[in-house]
């Protein structure tokens, strides 16, 4: 199965890009379908630019009537198109083009490199991929430089962010609908990086992540980062919203990974729509990228004691509440 295609038999199908532009600032475009949704809007196109310290933050969600989803070769090739709008179009090599128009905006990008999840590996859940779980996740790229063109005339953006290149993290989202409460954490730093995703499905709480480095990729999945009857000799996790911070920490027989996210209180914040079987509920997730993010990597000896291995640092990454995670949410519609 190529993930990264459409997906027209799932619930939903949503893709989300993040790009990083020179001047620290940032755009997310999200392409989501619901198709078959009977009270909520079906077909979301929402656009953000994110400026490099989190204010003035301009946001549009566009419910449009239409988005086609068709795959176009072999490989990773399809296209989703916007009538009136635009399209995003993936080739077989997954060289992505973007070109998006609107009456506030408008944003176009061409992808020249592409950065998979793994070398060994070609999505972040592994095996289970092939289970049918009310929620997948798969991260295409985890960065993608590409070319870009953005304007918003009602702004006045730095020269930097009007032309010029910037680096895309690729995801999406498919099944029957999003998770009752999920976290999610997105950085990035040269070489470095680190995602995390994941919450409570299915009556458990599990994640999935991946740390990459120069020298060390790791990755852990259920049953190693997973909670089950509030148990685990292998994960625990800390959600702490009040304060905009997040703890977890989970190993294998014989590596360990902590990571702990926190960002600002008081600015930075924006929300997002997100599918369920209904239609998209507004206001379900928020986002920001003002948080800093710290890494540690041990592994265990032969004797039993932990050796740390590796410590990372990241700022201005992406941390997200989601759920019954995010107080704030709109709740569901009866």
């Amino acid at each position: 199965m190529e993930h990264y295609k459409a997906h027209p038999e799932a619930v939903f199908e949503g893709y989300y890009s993040k790009f990083d532009l020179p001047s620290g600032s940032h755009v997310v475009l999200i392409i989501c379908s619901v198709p078959k949704a009977e009270k909520l809007p079906p077909f979301m196109v929402s656009f953000t630019y994110y400026p490099r310290f989190g204010d003035a933050i301009f946001q549009r969600e566009h419910w449009v009537t239409e988005i086609q989803r068709i795959n176009t070769g072999p490989a990773n090739a399809f296209e989703l198109r916007v009538p009136g709008m635009g399209f995003m179009r993936c080739e077989q090599d997954s060289k992505t083009l973007y070109e998006f128009t609107a009456d506030e905006w408008s944003f176009n990008t061409t992808t020249t490199s592409h950065e998979p999840w793994s070398r060994t590996k070609t999505t972040p859940e592994g095996w289970m991929v092939t289970l049918p779980l009310p929620l997948h996740w798969h991260v295409h790229s985890l960065g993608s430089s590409c070319h870009f063109k953005l304007s918003i005339p009602s702004l006045n953006l730095p020269i930097a962010d009007q032309k010029g290149i910037a680096l895309v993290h690729q995801e999406k989202n498919w099944a029957s609908s999003f998770p009752a409460a999920h976290m999610w954490i997105q950085a990035r730093d040269g070489e470095r990086g680190i995602c995390v995703a994941g919450g409570k499905i299915l009556g458990i709480t599990a994640y999935i992540l991946g740390y990459r480095s120069p020298d060390i990729n790791l990755d852990f999945v259920p049953p190693y980062a997973m909670i089950l009857f509030s148990m685990s000799p292998f994960m625990s996790v800390n959600v702490d919203w009040e304060n905009r911070a997040f703890y977890l920490s989970t190993q294998s027989l014989w590596k360990k990974i902590v990571v702990r996210a926190k960002a600002p209180k008081e600015k930075g914040w924006f929300g997002l729509g997100s599918p369920f079987p209904e239609g998209h509920r507004p206001n379900f997730c928020i986002e920001s990228f003002l948080a800093i993010v710290e890494v540690e990597i041990w592994e265990r000896s032969w004797w039993g004691t932990w050796k740390q291995l590796q410590k990372a640092s990241f700022k201005n990454a992406s941390l997200e509440f989601a759920g019954e995670y995010f107080p704030g949410r709109s709740k569901k519609v009866d």
